[in-house]
């Protein structure tokens, strides 16, 4: 069996639109019969003005209703909220207004999209997303990391961005708020928030290429006539074709939440939310590279390797509860809880060798039903606001962050199925459905850890600005499958540091240094038989920031330095005493990855927005050979709006590319001889164009890809390919009221 798998077992029921209507709306009456402190604002105060959900004096990190290609602050890379400017590591705002723009449904998307960050895809349900030469570990919702088991794939990589205002991408480690992972970046998507007094959405269609369609609803409005109690319902549907053949997915994504102001000061706000991602013949694997007599394969797009019964469905539902309060000292206090149940199920049919052109060497297949389920418990506080030490005011933030969570998967065996594609060719899907057998344990992973971080931005001067933080962590993961013993992996109060100063050369221009780093555990041991230490990740930054226009538009200009250090490499010897021939590792210095990033966000102009940003490193191991060679080096990504004045004021035009250099690899060809795979180096040319036909009512087409580039991504693991997608357009009509 391919050693990465994956899928599910959908347990829970969905949650339907009315049912998610009715459990919101009753909480909220309830709540509103409980005392409530905050001050009865006039009719005309509670249609004109939102509420503020931020703490008073600080920056909003809510892109919504902006119309802006950056934002006024963050709270990624550390738990202070800071202007970009302020913040000393690169971070990019992935807004409301350009996920709109660009038409980004998934983060997939935006990972597709975004400055310095990659995609590197397995096959049409699968993708590693990487940043500077390295995996990206997790998403965080909120700023609390869900850690995904990457070969089993429950829809991670399709998550619907309707119930998300934003997504901050911070670049480099980042242990201080992540924990665990790779020094590459992370990604937090920000939850929406039920923040309007009045009734306010939108409603919108759209339809595209391969019979694509999807409609888009999100209403905000008052439950009570105070105001004081707020809910928030998206609803989300997509269904439509691929350019594979086969080959088709529906999304559906609902949201609901609600904001209640307790008192003036303290506001309880919750919700749930539940994603599905059904898709149906799935390619596994990808496509063959070679044929049989060692000629490289050239294959038609829409080629697949799958089957008409074939299926990747998966779901991921969440529940969670936050408190937040504002002292009067302006300290604030939060507390959370969040649930997240994933699912998955797939019926896979894997197809592997090399064909025949004359259909004489059959591919093997192998066909496997997959069932998985993740559930994951956090709980975190954080408690933020100013100190004076030295006659200055300065920030402290600190809180405490623990998570649960326990994978188990299941698998069904093919007792038939086994006999090959012997025309692949000419092959189209038709391959009969197995005969299943029981459902047997596959194996199961439990992991359990917890932080407590600290973070305080010392005011030195006027314009010297020095933040210093550390998070004390422990680690524990149990995991077991059918083809291994079980390995346990216990980290005790493993230390990150954070260091950052931020100098104000002059009223709109810092340049900033830092250093962070992050952990990875790891669970191979040495010839002692003792476990090898985690992997430490290190990140070093210098750059320049600006600030222009009133913050209106962020430039900045980075050089960045991290290392990899104590990762496992086997040494081919057997541990001795191991009852199962365990394989003895050994700590490596591991790799390093030097480079520059170049970013511009925001608008030039009145009714110029851009967002562009180029990044250039190299990966090199202790030997100093290149690794990793899969992701690029080289990245460039641009789009840019511009909204016409005068007679044309309802007219905007948009457009973007991106571009990366060349990937490659090294994989066993049918000579038994290793052979160079490579994708040159490629751009992709997207276009917009959006018309406001009236106030509440506006027109958008989105073309991608408009020179039809055809590009593929490489899997490494069985030297197959994925093509990526051809021309596509999609249009938008769009109804705001």
């Amino acid at each position: 069996m391919p050693t990465t798998t994956s899928p599910c077992q959908q347990t829970s029921r969905g949650i339907r639109p009315l049912t998610l209507a009715i459990h919101l709306l009753a909480a909220g009456s309830a709540v509103t019969v409980l005392p409530v402190a905050a001050q009865t604002a006039s009719e005309e105060d509670v249609l004109l003005a939102p509420i503020s959900v931020t703490g008073q004096g600080q920056r909003s990190t809510t892109t919504e209703g902006t119309g802006a290609y950056t934002a006024e602050a963050a709270r990624t890379a550390t738990p202070l909220t800071l202007s970009l400017r302020e913040t000393p590591q690169s971070v990019t705002v992935v807004t409301q207004q350009q996920i709109e723009d660009q038409n980004l449904q998934t983060i997939l998307d935006v990972v597709n999209n975004t400055v310095g960050v990659s995609v590197n895809r397995y096959e049409t349900s699968r993708a590693q997303f990487n940043a500077r030469g390295f995996d990206i570990n997790a998403l965080m919702i909120d700023g609390v990391p869900t850690i995904w088991e990457q070969p089993w794939s429950s829809g991670e990589i399709f998550s619907s961005l309707a119930m998300y205002d934003r997504v901050e991408v911070v670049r480099g480690a980042n242990g201080l708020m992540a924990g665990v992972g790779d020094p590459s970046a992370s990604l937090n998507m920000a939850r929406k928030r039920a923040n309007s007094t009045y009734l306010t959405g939108s409603v919108e269609v759209s339809g595209g290429t391969w019979d694509t369609w999807g409609t888009l609803g999100d209403v905000s409005f008052a439950v009570n006539e105070a105001g004081t109690v707020r809910a928030r319902l998206v609803g989300e549907y997509n269904d439509g074709d691929s350019w594979i053949d086969l080959h088709s997915n529906q999304r559906e994504t609902l949201y609901g939440t609600m904001d209640i102001d307790l008192t003036e000061n303290t506001t309880l706000w919750f919700g749930l939310s539940r994603q599905e991602n059904n898709s149906d013949s799935p390619i596994w694997g990808g496509l063959p590279v070679w044929y049989a007599d060692g000629s490289r394969t050239d294959w038609n797009r829409s080629k697949t390797t799958s089957a008409d019964w074939s299926k990747w469905d998966s779901s991921y539902e969440t529940r969670f509860i936050n408190l937040d309060h504002r002292f009067g000292n302006d300290w604030q206090l939060n507390l959370s809880y969040t649930r997240g149940e994933r699912n998955a199920e797939s019926r896979l049919l894997y197809l592997s060798g090399n064909p025949d052109r004359t259909g004489t060497e059959p591919m093997s297949s192998f066909p496997a039903i997959y069932e998985t389920r993740t559930v994951q418990d956090d709980y975190s506080i954080r408690l933020d606001g100013p100190i004076t030490l030295f006659e200055r005011e300065h920030d402290l933030a600190f809180g405490y962050i623990h998570s649960e969570q326990k994978f188990d998967a299941d698998t069904r065996q093919a007792l038939t199925g086994y006999g090959g594609v012997a025309d692949f060719d000419s092959y189209d899907g038709d391959f009969p459905e197995p005969v299943w057998g029981n459902l047997i344990t596959y194996g199961y992973g439990d992991v359990t850890q917890h932080g407590l971080y600290a973070a305080t931005r010392l005011n030195i001067t006027d314009d010297l600005k020095v933040i210093l933080g550390a998070r004390d962590s422990n680690y524990e993961k149990e995991a077991d499958d059918i083809y291994s013993a079980v390995s346990k992996t216990d980290v005790n109060h493993e230390l990150t540091p954070y260091a950052g100063v931020v100098y104000d050369l002059t009223d709109s221009v810092s340049a900033y240094a830092s250093y962070t780093d992050i952990f990875l555990p790891q669970s191979e041991r040495d010839a002692n038989g003792q476990q090898i230490e985690p992997i430490v990740g290190k990140s070093y930054e210098l750059g320049l920031k600006s600030e222009l226009f009133d913050g209106r538009l962020n430039a900045s200009a980075a050089i960045f330095k991290i290392e990899q250090d104590n990762l496992a490499v086997s040494t081919g010897v057997v541990i001795p005493g191991s009852p199962t021939g365990e394989l003895a590792y050994e700590a490596s210095e591991g790799a390093t990855s030097k480079g520059f990033e170049l970013e511009m966000s925001g608008e030039l102009t009145p009714g110029w927005n851009i967002g562009a940003g180029y990044t250039q490193f190299e990966v090199e191991d202790a030997d100093g050979k290149a690794v990793n060679t899969l992701y690029p080096t080289k990245l460039l990504r641009t789009f840019t709006t511009y909204r016409f004045s005068g007679e044309w004021n309802r007219l905007t035009i948009g457009g973007g590319v991106n571009w990366q250099d060349s990937i490659y690899t090294y994989a066993t060809n049918p000579d038994d001889q290793l052979e160079k795979i490579e994708q040159d180096a490629y751009a992709l040319v997207n276009l917009m164009a959006r018309y406001d036909i009236t106030d509440n009512l506006s027109a958008q087409l989105n073309a991608n890809n408009v020179t039809d580039e055809k590009y593929f991504d490489i899997f490494d693991a069985y030297g197959a390919l994925t093509y990526g997608a051809p021309r596509s357009v999609t249009a938008t009509a769009k109804y705001r009221f």
